[in-house]
């Protein structure tokens, strides 16, 4: 249960009306987060009380509700405020949600784009510099789709970048083709295969272009550096 003292306002305000809830401000902040959240509305509220104050502990009235939300479900009504209205996340709170989205959207650009003029992706520094000298700006409460086309339109005046799909064709032996299958699918999508005489396996694999490098390095692990990988 959330502690009442320990918890924060989210408000909302539609038509001149006034509605707030008590809810844990890291529970409520992952709810909010669209690129993740398994959080139960149950679960971040202090308690199942809609208010007009809750400072002052007065509660919202159920005609006031039913005017703007069709309903008196403190439930219901939560999750409108919580999806609609605006959390009270403290300055540590949001630095630190601000932080994990960057480094989501740094890792989504060096997975999937790659530098145009050699095809190649470019190193998680390089993206990380850029993303710094444009000031992108990361909004806690925005997926990471969306601010990796924000930071893609801010750092491709510093640097040549676009999100490609590549072709590797990658061989392995036979003694270990079969157990690295998943590992193989793991980076994108199989394209075409077939065993040789000799045992070995021989595929194309389509995946995002910054992730090369990356399948290279673990076909050679899992190989024992017998594996040969080739863009194509």
């Amino acid at each position: 249960m959330v502690n009442v003292d320990e918890a924060i306002i989210a408000k909302y305000e539609y038509c001149g009306e006034h509605f707030e809830i008590l809810v844990d401000a890291d529970l409520a902040a992952e709810y909010r987060n669209p690129d993740s959240s398994d959080v139960a509305i149950e679960d971040l509220l202090a308690v199942e009380e809609i208010f007009k104050d809750s400072k002052k502990g007065d509660k919202a009235s159920d005609e006031s509700m039913n005017k703007i939300f069709e309903t008196t479900d403190p439930i219901e009504v939560s999750k409108i405020i919580l999806e609609k209205g605006t959390v009270q996340l403290t300055a540590e709170q949001k630095r630190h949600m601000q932080a994990d989205k960057r480094k989501l959207v740094i890792n989504k650009i060096s997975r999937e784009a790659i530098n145009p003029q050699n095809g190649l992706p470019h190193p998680v520094q390089r993206i990380e510099n850029a993303i710094d000298e444009a000031k992108v700006k990361f909004d806690p409460f925005t997926s990471v789709d969306q601010q990796v086309q924000t930071a893609l339109k801010a750092i491709k005046p510093l640097i040549p970048i676009r999100f490609e799909k590549v072709k590797v064709a990658v061989r392995l032996p036979g003694s270990v083709a079969g157990s690295a299958y998943s590992q193989i699918h793991a980076f994108g999508e199989v394209l075409n295969e077939e065993w040789q005489q000799d045992g070995s396996w021989i595929g194309i694999i389509e995946m995002p272009g910054g992730l090369q490098d990356s399948f290279a390095a673990k076909m050679a692990e899992i190989s024992n550096g017998e594996a040969e990988t080739k863009s194509i």
